[in-house]
């Protein structure tokens, strides 16, 4: 267990900026009541940077990330006139990518970040972003699970290839990249989540039986079938205490709107587990609640989901909760990685006082409000930061 600990933060663009120091408020807390010293390094970068300078970020600011003990990101994406800024071919990539790539992708392939986390929760005094007079009102207790999406491969290597006319071409293609090894870890990284879960819950009026489902398309997809047999294999050789279960991509969207009480923890290849995480956020408020982590063996960096929304930079008006749920997942992530439960416990309060300020309701921002206007996003900080000292002296 550590005195002190590294964190290199990377406000990015736009209104990652404003979270971000929203954020780290809550940071403050920490500091002052557990006892723990953060080390903090931040670091000018995204899209606005490289409009300035040609790169994404200084030299040796990869380093920097990876010498950390854990990495905050806000959001990168920035644009000029309207238009998103992208790198130019050659400088300093070979093909042109939006400006924020060395942040996301970048970390994420570098530091061999292989699992994505999104967990799905509804809390109390959220209403969610599916409406309609026949759909019934979730209670929180019924959209609570974790996407695992594998974030390496599939259809994300960053690999295009020209087709030729002997193959059909002019065209080009993109290889769905499916490996035994990385899927296998993906698989056990999901199934040991389930068991943590299940540990957690164990007394609690939400115990249950720890389950993982594995969503892909396995009926079309060859690549996808390999993921699901590996899945199957882990499972029962490793897992057999743990249920499992399999979905269809298309089927699981459905069931995960109509009957998000089904789902504990969800594994899947990286394209489909993007597209149900994001789904999942609309079930629990929106995007302003949706945090998430890029996290591997010995390296972690933690974010909102939501972009980088230029047109509300700037404003004081974004909703910090995902930035403050991201550091709330960073902080356990670190405490487990380190043994130290001072963390684990600080980023606990840290959700608790999240709970306590959304059930409230009178600090939400304009994407939560009732009458869609709200309160700031330094507003709704500063209650979560009152809230996290109340349940310390408590």
């Amino acid at each position: 267990m550590k005195s002190r600990y590294s964190l290199v933060v990377l406000p990015g663009d736009g209104i990652g900026i404003e979270v971000v120091d929203a954020a780290l408020k809550a940071l403050d807390v920490v500091r002052e009541t557990s006892g723990v010293e953060f080390d903090l390094e931040t670091i000018d970068c995204g899209g606005h940077y490289y409009a300035d300078h040609g790169v994404e970020w200084p030299d040796g600011s990869f380093e920097k990330c990876r010498e950390a003990d854990a990495i905050l990101l806000g959001a990168v994406g920035h644009e000029i006139d309207g238009k998103p800024v992208f790198t130019e071919p050659g400088k300093p990539y070979p093909t042109s990518q939006l400006a924020g790539y060395a942040q996301v992708i970048g970390n994420r392939n570098k530091l061999d970040l292989y699992a994505n986390v999104r967990p799905v929760k509804l809390y109390r005094g959220v209403r969610h972003k599916v409406h309609g007079k026949l759909m019934q009102v979730w209670q929180p207790s019924q959209v609570d699970y974790v996407v695992v999406r594998e974030n390496t491969e599939d259809a994300y290597t960053g690999e295009t290839h020209d087709i030729p006319p002997t193959k059909g071409g002019p065209g080009r293609e993109t290889p769905i990249r499916i490996t035994e090894a990385r899927t296998r870890r993906i698989v056990r990284y999901a199934f040991e989540l389930a068991r943590r879960r299940a540990e957690e819950r164990s007394g609690t009026p939400g115990d249950r039986a720890p389950s993982v489902t594995c969503v892909e398309k396995s009926n079309i997809i060859g690549a996808h079938r390999y993921f699901r047999e590996i899945f199957q294999d882990v499972g029962e050789r490793e897992y057999p205490d743990i249920k499992r279960d399999t979905a269809y991509f298309d089927a699981f969207c459905m069931w995960q709107v109509r009957n998000p009480e089904w789902f504990d923890v969800v594994v899947a290849p990286n394209l489909v587990g993007d597209v149900i995480s994001d789904l999942g956020s609309s079930t629990q408020g929106g995007m302003g609640v949706a945090a998430g982590g890029n996290i591997g063996d010995k390296h972690g960096m933690f974010e909102p989901i939501h972009g980088s929304a230029p047109k509300h930079a700037g404003q004081d008006k974004a909703n910090p909760i995902a930035t403050i749920l991201a550091l709330r997942m960073l902080l356990d992530w670190l405490g487990h990685q380190q043994a130290d439960q001072r963390l684990v416990d600080a980023g606990a309060r840290m959700e608790a006082a999240v709970e306590a300020v959304l059930k409230a309701g009178d600090t939400l921002t304009y994407d939560l409000a009732a009458d869609g206007k709200g309160a700031s996003c330094s507003a709704c900080a500063d209650a979560v930061v009152r809230a996290m000292s109340e349940k310390v002296r408590a």
